[in-house]
């Protein structure tokens, strides 16, 4: 995990949860919860005028004050630097690409395991996004049937080397990571990864993964390769 504590916000109506998940995260070293709200709507309220910030949102679906794809779709137009991880008994792996698309940077059942949830936070934390292998099968069938060829992504400018960071991004390296590999300094890689989002017209690291798939620029097998 990062040295800087990962500030958490919960977003569920169910309070037992909220407690119980609340006190579970205040027992891991670096991890804050700074917020817990039983619905959507007051929790965006929380954010517009509290003047606090958050680094990873976790978020129910289905809510009576502010559904959970209303507040997802309003923290990724107004919030897009918040991660979001999607937790919902509502869960099905057929619903992947759409959380995908409408901002999410996790998408789990709420049956998870507290390792996994773990491995979630620091997924998204540092790489940008979290998948598991079986949710890699999914997007594979989703977001690859109706792909452009290659002269598609050349209209889109993209250099050799942003395609490159692109592609690491894509396998979960790290920023630092990324720089090491290629020899590049961390600043550098930063603003290849600003082209990227300008160029592709995506706004997180979960967008760049549809982008690259879309493209077939990466192979989905490759959004496996780094696993805690």
């Amino acid at each position: 995990m990062p040295n800087k504590a990962l500030r958490i916000a919960l977003v569920d109506d169910d309070r037992l949860f909220n407690e119980l998940l609340t006190n579970f995260l205040h027992d891991q070293d670096h991890l804050e919860v700074v917020h817990a709200a039983t619905g959507g709507t007051p929790f965006l309220d929380w954010l517009a005028t509290s003047g606090e910030t958050v680094d990873v949102v976790l978020l129910d679906l289905r809510m009576p004050d502010g559904d959970g794809l209303s507040t997802l779709h309003q923290l990724y137009a107004a919030y897009s630097s918040v991660k979001v991880v999607v937790l919902s008994t509502f869960y099905r792996r057929s619903f992947m690409g759409q959380m995908l698309q409408l901002g999410a940077d996790a998408f789990l059942p709420k049956a998870i395991s507290q390792k996994e949830l773990l491995q979630a936070l620091e997924g998204v934390a540092q790489n940008g996004h979290y998948f598991t292998p079986e949710q890699v099968d999914t997007l594979r069938t989703q977001l690859s049937n109706k792909v452009p060829q290659w002269p598609a992504v050349q209209k889109d400018g993209l250099s050799d080397r942003e395609i490159e960071v692109l592609r690491l991004y894509c396998q979960q390296l790290s920023t630092q990571e990324i720089a090491q590999r290629l020899f590049l300094s961390a600043k550098t890689v930063e603003s290849h990864r600003s082209n990227l989002y300008a160029k592709t017209g995506t706004r997180n690291a979960a967008g760049l993964v549809i982008y690259a798939i879309q493209n077939q620029l990466i192979d989905p097998d490759e959004l496996v390769l780094v696993y805690w």
